[in-house]
């Protein structure tokens, strides 16, 4: 490293050490759609190293070449960047694949060998990432695997060794902990990494840079001026092969216990003292502490299902009616709640918070509701189409933001009107921006844990959704809503009980 270089400045591109990425469950969609693909883009962004190995672990009767092409396909399918053959062949030398089963202690020593093996052919100097992309059942048996052969042991390995966990971080507060105490046994807490895509998101982070690199926004950004917070995550498409998965876990704990949560505490967050990844998780907990569950569930959450009706011009069924589905299930498809933060900064400042399947549009955006301005020049007349001023920021599909605010309209008349001005990276910038994966994969290999949520964190988000779970639990049915509407009639009713009205995207 050079001396004179600060270690902060990170205009020049980072490369990791020579290391090994192993993926469990490889052969899944996640792997199969997102990792892989986001190997493929650093790899043609010149940000992974020589001796770079990818390592594929699952219940499939492969070998190297086989797995070889199911990979090259997923690149070529899902990568961002222009897809080479040079490159693929690069890459495509450092490719392994192991067979077998969790609980197979065979298949383990294999893998412990093979990872001796090419840390000599590959110099990888002992340094593994680890990735599970593994339903969470499956982590008890695969730690207990890696702790039996060593391979979680940074000393043994003469490397660093590090875990990446995918969510759902266990389904309540007490299997969060349970989970995390498995976890922190095997590997050290700064080698564990719970990624949560969304936090790798370009305009995410851009949040972070557009209120503490201007000073327009930082003045005005409290209860003196901001009248709501409103966070949406809303999809189009439904609940597609992972009936599974979602009837066991439900909108709120798909989505508003990480995603939303955290989109909300960097919303919300005091500056830090520098973007290091501990001072950003002490500022997020800060505020993920503060944050206390509805005192009146009834009124301030919403559950919601999907029912048959009309989206992009088809036809579509219900939930009940999607394959694996019970024909009485009472999982949510759509969650909205209202939270507040109990610092000085956000007093009686509402968040509300919402997500959906088979909604109008996708659509992921934090938009910032400020306080109406009194109007007193103007007659009533001059202001009748003049809503509140908004700062929208949009995670996703158009990255960008957008700031509303009144102007006259052209004429001998006084009339205010909405007007929006509007920010896109894709034409502010010449560079696209990389997949929330591909970025987060790199830290990962760095050990930059700062887009990455604490244990504490997850366990402060817990202690908000627990009490929600157990009130709609112990409640009725979910409202029924039509697919290509906004939700049930319920969430309007919340937020017009507040005065207020959600936000059309």
């Amino acid at each position: 490293m050079n001396p004179l270089r600060d270690p902060r400045d990170r205009r020049l591109p980072r490369v990791p050490d020579p290391c090994v990425l192993v993926v469990f469950g490889v052969t899944g969609d996640l792997a199969r759609k997102k990792l892989i693909p986001a190997v493929y883009d650093l790899a043609n962004r010149g940000l992974l190293p020589p001796g770079f190995v990818l390592l594929g672990f699952a219940r499939r009767d492969w070998g190297d070449g086989d797995f070889e092409t199911v990979a090259k396909e997923a690149a070529r399918k899902g990568a961002r960047t222009e897809f080479r053959d040079d490159v693929w062949q690069r890459l495509a030398e450092a490719i392994r694949f192991l067979p077998g089963a969790f609980d197979d202690d065979a298949a383990f020593d294999k893998l412990a060998e093979t990872l001796r093996e090419v840390d000599a052919s590959h110099g990888t100097l002992g340094n593994a990432a680890f990735y599970l992309s593994i339903p969470p059942a499956a982590f008890p048996v695969v730690l207990q695997q890696m702790e039996r052969t060593g391979m979680a042991d940074n000393a043994r390995s003469g490397g660093w060794r590090r875990v990446v966990v995918e969510k759902p971080f266990g389904h309540d507060l007490g299997s969060a902990q349970e989970l995390n105490q498995m976890v922190d046994k095997v590997f050290g807490a700064q080698d564990v990494f719970r990624i949560d895509h969304y936090l790798g998101k370009e305009t995410v982070q851009n949040l972070l840079a557009l209120r503490f690199a201007n000073t327009l926004f930082e003045p005005i950004w409290n209860a003196h001026h901001i009248d709501s917070v409103q966070i949406t995550m809303a999809e189009d498409v439904g609940i597609e092969s992972r009936a599974g998965f979602y009837e066991e876990t439900g909108a709120a704990r798909d989505v508003l216990q990480n995603h939303l949560l955290q989109l909300m505490a960097l919303t919300a967050m005091e500056e830090p003292s520098s973007f290091d990844a501990e001072a950003l998780r002490t500022e997020k907990r800060k505020v993920l502490g503060a944050i206390r569950p509805p005192k009146d569930l009834a009124r301030y959450t919403v559950r919601g299902q999907y029912d048959q009706g009309w989206l992009a011009g088809q036809r579509v069924s219900g939930y009940r009616s999607e394959k694996d589905v019970a024909a009485d299930s009472r999982t949510e498809t759509y969650a909205a709640v209202r939270l507040e933060v109990e610092t000085r900064r956000w007093a009686g400042v509402p968040f509300y918070l919402r997500t959906g399947k088979r909604l109008p549009r996708r659509v992921t955006e934090i938009a910032v509701l400020f306080r109406k301005a009194p109007h007193l020049p103007f007659s009533k007349t001059d202001t009748e189409e003049l809503g509140s001023n908004q700062l929208v920021v949009r995670v996703q599909p158009d990255e960008g933001m957008t700031l509303r605010f009144g102007s006259k309209v052209p004429g001998s008349a006084m009339e205010v009107r909405d007007v929006a001005m509007d920010f896109l990276y894709g034409e502010a910038f010449t560079e696209s921006s990389p997949e929330a994966y591909e970025r987060l994969l790199l830290d990962v290999l760095l050990g930059d844990a700062s887009l990455f949520p604490h244990n504490q964190e997850v366990e402060d988000s817990w202690r908000v959704i627990d009490p929600i779970e157990q009130f709609w639990a112990e409640g009725g049915e979910p409202e029924l809503y039509r697919a290509g509407e906004w939700g049930p009639a319920a969430a309007d009713e919340m937020l017009a009980g507040d005065g207020r009205a959600w936000r059309r995207p």
